[in-house]
Formats: structure tokens, C-alpha cells, sequence
């Protein structure tokens, strides 16, 4: 492969187009189109695959629909009641709202399906309640945020695992259900950081709330609560599509918030509308593009090739996993997750297949890899985001996360050798894998 060569021109093209300051989602569209101008090909070729992309995958509508449900939660009171259900029940404990915050991640995890809405909703919340009267450093609650956010795609429902879904042909249902021990067992080993450093470093206990207004607490929150049991109850029930099921989920959110708690208005509501445009919309310039990409990618043979390349290395499963931990690790500092899953983890698809490696783990593993790139400096959005949150430095958050991100490593090791893990629940639904 040569500098003149049409692919590596392209390579290079999208390089510079970023560094230009061009969303990577235009570059990979532009230098597609350069691709198929220099390699002789049809250059209509590039709208074709991303219209039949876009438009004939029934499965992409889940995503703005999740984004949806998440922005009308945060619009009206709901993050708040559930955010007074977890207080309830482990504020009382050492480094209570710490704990309160790792809480919560699992309890939001069940209906945002995102990470980044996780820490800009109910995060932001938490960061509030956790520096108020100084009772925690401000960098290590942006940190703890930023950390336990991560569980948000990983617990059913997830934005990732849904793209994922779109390029291996994996089930969603078994992959929605294969995150949700993962997801347990990152919050378990966030809990135990927490609970060292808050006798390390003397963190405040919360006022206990007294046992009987545990009730009120719980049924003011019980229809919030409610949420991942009409979105999953929908699903596994058999009743909706995961696509359906979002749609609910955005509809219930906008239900109970107007009409049961009276917490949104129309203005608000318009203003989740529009926050999840602009999301979507960003996410989609993203999808096209990688879509347009992998038509490149084929082409060149790329997949095939590096199967056969890797074959011959005579990896064994779990040396597999264990290089693509790494590589997925290292991508995750310097690209966005969506980005290594259109247009990475289709490449390495082929060879676990060849491997023999089972598609739902490998997207588990694989999506928590991609999650834990967002606190991995020096990319880290979720570090970026709650620099902006805080108002702290971005070199005091790293400081402070990086216990969490060890944790959180360990954690991953024990999916990716265990895959019991991940299979063990979608197994228990008739999963044959």
C-alpha cells in the first residue's frame, strides 16, 4: 500500500479534514467520495449506501427516541424523586452521597441508555448535592460522576449496544440482557472505592432518613421507578420491539412528568425536543458517515484481510479479547466511542466469528471498552463535560478518577475472561449462544 494509494489517500484525507476542524462524521463522507473518484467507482455509490442505511434500518429509530425519554426525565422532576429514592436507602452509610451517586448510575442506567445524558442530567444534580457546604472536593465528585456514568449504556437500555447491534446482526433483546450483570459488577467495584476512600478520607455520613418516610420516598418515586419495567417489560414480554419500546418509554417520561408530577411545561418540553435534534442529529452525521466509510472498507477487503492476518498469529479466544481490549483502550484516548464501533469493531467482527467467540459477548465487551474511553484521558468527553460542570481542572478530575478507572479495568478483565458473566441472563431467556 502506497502514499498514492486511493484508500490510504482517503486515510489521510479524513485525518486532515479533522484536524481542519471538520466533524468526523462530513470527513468520512468527503473522503469516501474521494475514494471512489480515484479509485474509478461510482461516486453516486456514496449516497446510495447512506440513504439505504439510514432509511432502511428500523433499528437507528430507537436511538432518538431513548435520547428523548432521557432529555424529558431531566426536564421534569423525575431525576429528583429518584435521586431522594437512593438517599433514602444508602445515604445513611459512610460517604453516603458518594454512594448515592453510584446508586443513582444504576437506577438511570434502566432509562437513558446514555452516558453522556446521565452525567449532564442527573450528574449534574449529584455534583450539586455532593459540594454543596463543602461536604466532598469538588474534583473528586466531577470524578465519581464522570465514573459511574459510564454504567448508563452498559444496563439495558443502551445507545451503543443498539449500533452495535446494527453492525454484527447480534439480537438486542440478548444483548440488552447480557449487559445487565456487567453493569451490576462496575457498579460493585465503584462502591468499594467509594466506601475506601470515604474512611480514608473522612467523607461526611448523611442524616438517616427516618424508616417512616421510607414509604413516601418510595412511592413518590414509584412511578418513575416504573420506567425500565415498561421499557424492558415491553421488550421481553414480547409485546414490543426495542424500537417500539424506546417510543413508549419517551411517551411514559412525558406522561408522568406533565400529568402526574406537573413538573414540565410546554417551553421545557420544547427545549427537550430540541436538545434531542441536536443530539440526533449529531449522532446521525455520524452514523452516515461510517456507513459510507465501511462501503470503502469492504471494498479494499479490509475485514477479510486482517481475519486471515490475525488467524495466522494462532490466536487463541481469549488472547483475542485481550488484544482487543488493548487496542480498544488505546483508540478510546484519542476517538469517540461511536466512531471505534462503526468503523473498528466491524473490522474485528470477522475474526472473533472465525474465533469462535460469542457476538453478544464480544459487544459487551467491546461497549465497555468504548465506556470506559470516556473518563481515559486525554479524550475522555465525560471528563470534558464535567470540567464544564464543576469548574474544576481537567488535571484534578484525571487525578481523582483514576482509582475509579482502575477499579473499572478490573471489572472489564473479569467480563472478558468470564463470559459467563454477560451469558448467563440472556441464557436464562432462551439465549443458545
Amino acid at each position: 500500500m502506497s502514499l498514492t494509494d486511493p484508500f490510504t489517500l482517503s486515510i489521510l484525507s479524513i485525518v486532515l479534514l479533522c484536524i481542519l476542524g471538520l466533524p468526523i462524521g462530513h470527513a468520512m463522507i468527503a473522503s469516501s467520495i474521494l475514494y471512489l473518484m480515484l479509485a474509478g467507482l461510482d461516486m453516486g455509490t456514496a449516497a446510495e449506501q447512506l440513504l439505504n442505511g439510514m432509511f432502511s434500518s428500523y433499528i437507528l429509530l430507537a436511538v432518538p427516541l431513548f435520547i428523548v425519554a432521557a432529555e424529558l426525565m431531566n426536564a421534569g422532576s423525575m431525576t429528583l424523586r429518584l435521586l431522594a429514592f437512593c438517599n433514602a436507602f444508602v445515604g445513611r452509610f459512610p460517604g453516603g452521597l458518594a454512594l448515592v451517586n453510584v446508586v443513582q448510575s444504576i437506577v438511570f442506567a434502566g432509562m437513558s441508555g446514555s452516558a453522556i445524558a446521565d452525567a449532564a442530567g442527573a450528574g449534574k444534580l449529584m455534583q450539586k448535592m455532593m459540594t454543596e457546604g463543602g461536604k466532598y472536593p469538588p474534583a473528586f465528585a466531577a470524578a465519581l460522576t464522570a465514573s459511574t456514568a459510564v454504567i448508563g449504556p452498559i444496563i439495558p437500555p443502551s445507545i451503543p449496544m443498539v449500533i452495535y447491534a446494527l453492525v454484527s446482526d447480534a439480537s438486542i433483546g440478548f444483548l440488552f440482557l447480557a449487559g445487565v450483570v456487567p453493569g451490576l459488577l462496575m457498579g460493585l467495584v465503584q462502591a468499594v472505592i467509594v466506601v475506601f476512600s470515604a474512611r480514608r478520607r473522612n467523607f461526611p455520613v448523611e442524616k438517616p432518613v427516618p424508616l417512616r418516610e421510607l414509604p413516601r420516598v418510595t412511592l413518590d418515586a414509584f412511578p418513575a421507578l416504573m420506567m425500565p419495567v415498561v421499557l424492558l417489560g415491553g421488550i421481553y414480554g414480547g409485546a414490543t420491539t426495542p424500537t417500539e419500546a424506546a417510543a413508549i418509554a419517551a411517551l411514559y417520561a412525558l406522561l408522568i412528568s406533565a400529568f402526574l408530577y406537573r413538573s414540565i411545561t410546554l417551553s421545557s418540553a420544547y427545549a427537550s425536543l430540541l436538545s434531542s435534534a441536536r443530539t440526533t442529529t449529531s449522532i446521525g452525521m455520524l452514523i452516515a458517515g461510517a456507513l459510507v466509510f465501511n462501503y470503502v472498507v469492504t471494498v479494499e477487503n479490509i475485514p477479510s484481510t486482517l481475519s486471515a492476518w490475525l488467524t495466522g498469529f494462532d490466536l487463541s479466544p481469549l488472547a483475542f479479547l485481550l488484544l482487543v481490549n488493548a487496542v480498544l483502550l488505546i483508540l478510546g484516548c484519542l476517538l469517540e466511542g461511536t466512531t471505534i464501533l462503526l468503523i473498528i469493531v466491524p473490522v474485528l467482527i470477522p475474526t472473533a466469528n472465525a474465533l469462535g467467540i460469542d457476538m453478544v459477548h464480544f459487544g459487551v465487551v467491546c461497549v465497555v471498552n468504548i465506556m470506559l474511553g470516556l473518563i481515559t484521558p486525554p479524550y475522555g468527553l465525560l471528563l470534558f463535560v464535567m470540567t464544564n460542570i464543576s469548574g474544576c481542572s481537567l488535571r484534578r478530575i484525571v487525578r481523582e478518577v483514576l482509582p475509579f478507572l482502575m477499579a473499572l479495568l478490573v471489572a472489564l478483565l473479569l467480563i472478558t475472561v468470564l463470559p459467563g458473566l454477560s451469558l448467563w441472563l440472556p441464557r436464562q431467556f432462551g439465549y443458545s449462544g
